[in-house]
């Protein structure tokens, strides 16, 4: 059998773009459209080999003593920090994030990982159950023990944090994680494989799987029927994600499913405008609004409407694009050229449908996936921009006549992540917030994840839990221990 794959460039100069084939993967700048690299696609011995090393080191790491998991999870924290601006450069290169997001990424994943070095050793914790009055005596407690390779399906948005905001519970726990992240992050995900390492996690622990898209459908649901995977999480699209979640069911295998969202941002007549439109302009537009849990739907009681369209176009249009490598630039390209083209299809046809344009919706000239900021006014059920998901800096605003039309209008979506509510009274938010189906409530604040809270969503957006206690307990077996008589 052949020994696993580093997967090292064929090539580091070409500046032609060149389509992926069978055996290749080729990453791209954005911002550019220059070839970055190429990368060898391993073949079905390599994947196998690269599997058995992965589950060896998965079944060895689970017996260590959580002490030493969490030493070596605290090394991580200080080489992701060590390492920022070269994983900043690298995200920034692959995907089109500007740098000082990028490196954000790296500094949100280190203090994720000093939080559950923190708090690890209370939350895996055998939990002790009283049982009564029984003779002989018996003791019971429930423990929350590894259950050894986790597959991991990721997305390209952010290359490092959607990584570690799973990895990082999952090897505390005592789990081994194979990664099959996005061809056009490649290079970020080899990159990562050498950071655990670098860190002192042990080789093959965290192994990277190098997949072309062509072989990408048949080789994940083979290794989510392979014995040696004990569950698969995903994040990424719904399509993907219910591939996904059949084959893990066929399998009887867990999963964790997180497949995006058109999250709403209301604001309420008695709310701060000007606040709520300062905050609205970061919650869309951050990462040239790639993200899932970015707000895209803006529904506006009626008395306010007016005040906050014209302060959002007006903060819209003041963002810089540009170079995602100047310090100056607020929002870079799309990630890929289909991304930009599947948004301008979605704006065209809101537009159609009666939609108004305030600001942006096309591409820009030039070099790169860049794509003006966009506001498009009188959004409602039916268009693009409110029924689907856009991933970029499109807005869609809606006004609401009162709070249960507004209700209303933020649960006409098949998706469930998260809801964004401002008023001035915390009480009537969190009334109206109650009658939505979602994963998570922020009132007088932008929607994000945090290492304290569960994230996750409901309905179309998937189901499990990361991150905080739910997010480490997900990928253990909770196991019940019931011992009759005295217990050492």
């Amino acid at each position: 059998m052949t020994a696993p794959m580093t997967a090292v460039p064929t090539s580091m100069t070409d500046t032609a773009q060149t389509p992926d084939t069978p055996d290749t993967i080729t990453t791209l700048n954005p911002a550019t459209g220059a070839v970055l690299a190429h990368y060898p696609s391993q073949s079905p011995a390599q994947i196998e080999q690269a599997v058995a090393l992965a589950h060896a080191a998965a079944l060895a790491w689970g017996r260590q003593p959580l002490a030493l998991r969490l030493a070596t999870l605290e090394r991580l924290a200080a080489a992701l920090r060590a390492q920022k601006d070269t994983f900043a450069a690298l995200v920034t290169a692959e995907m089109g994030k500007p740098l000082a997001e990028a490196a954000g990424e790296m500094e949100k994943s280190a203090v994720t990982a000093l939080y559950y070095v923190a708090q690890a050793p209370r939350l895996l914790a055998d939990e002790p159950v009283e049982i009564a009055g029984m003779q002989p005596p018996v003791q019971a407690w429930v423990a929350h023990e590894p259950i050894g390779l986790v597959l991991a399906v990721m997305p390209w948005n952010f290359p490092v944090w959607q990584v570690m905001r799973f990895a990082i519970p999952s090897l505390a726990a005592g789990n081994g994680v194979l990664l099959k992240h996005s061809p056009n992050v490649t290079g970020c995900a080899l990159a990562l494989q050498q950071l655990f390492v670098d860190a002192g996690f042990p080789a093959h622990l965290v192994t990277t799987l190098v997949v072309a898209e062509p072989a990408v459908p048949a080789t994940i649901e083979r290794l989510i029927a392979d014995d040696r995977i004990a569950a698969v999480t995903l994040t990424g699209s719904n399509r993907v994600g219910a591939a996904v979640g059949a084959a893990a069911g066929r399998a009887s295998k867990k999963s964790v499913l997180e497949l995006g969202g058109s999250d709403a941002f209301i604001v309420l007549d008695d709310a701060d405008v000007q606040a709520a439109a300062a905050a609205a302009v970061k919650a869309r537009f951050h990462n040239a609004g790639q993200s899932c849990v970015c707000a895209k739907r803006f529904i506006v009681s009626a008395g306010v409407a007016q005040a906050f369209t014209d302060a959002f176009v007006r903060g819209t249009q003041a963002l810089v694009v540009g170079d995602p490598t100047d310090p100056a630039t607020q929002v870079g390209p799309l990630a890929r050229a289909d991304l930009r083209d599947a948004l301008a299809r979605q704006i065209a046809q809101s537009v159609a449908a009666g939609g108004q344009l305030l600001a942006g919706g096309q591409a820009l000239p030039g070099a790169g996936c860049y794509f003006a900021p966009t506001v498009i006014a009188g959004a409602q059920p039916g268009m693009a921009v409110f029924d689907e998901e856009t991933f970029g800096p499109a807005a869609a605003i809606a006004v609401a006549q009162d709070d249960v039309h507004a209700q209303a209008l933020a649960n006409a979506t098949p998706f469930g992540l998260s809801v964004s509510v401002w008023s001035g009274s915390t009480e009537r938010a969190r009334q109206l917030a109650q009658g939505l189906t979602t994963g998570a409530v922020f009132i007088n604040a932008v929607t994000a994840s945090d290492a304290r809270l569960p994230f996750g969503g409901t309905k179309k957006s998937g189901y499990g839990r990361e991150l905080a206690a739910a997010g480490l307990r997900e990928f253990c077996n909770t196991r019940s221990w019931w011992a009759v008589g005295a217990v050492a």
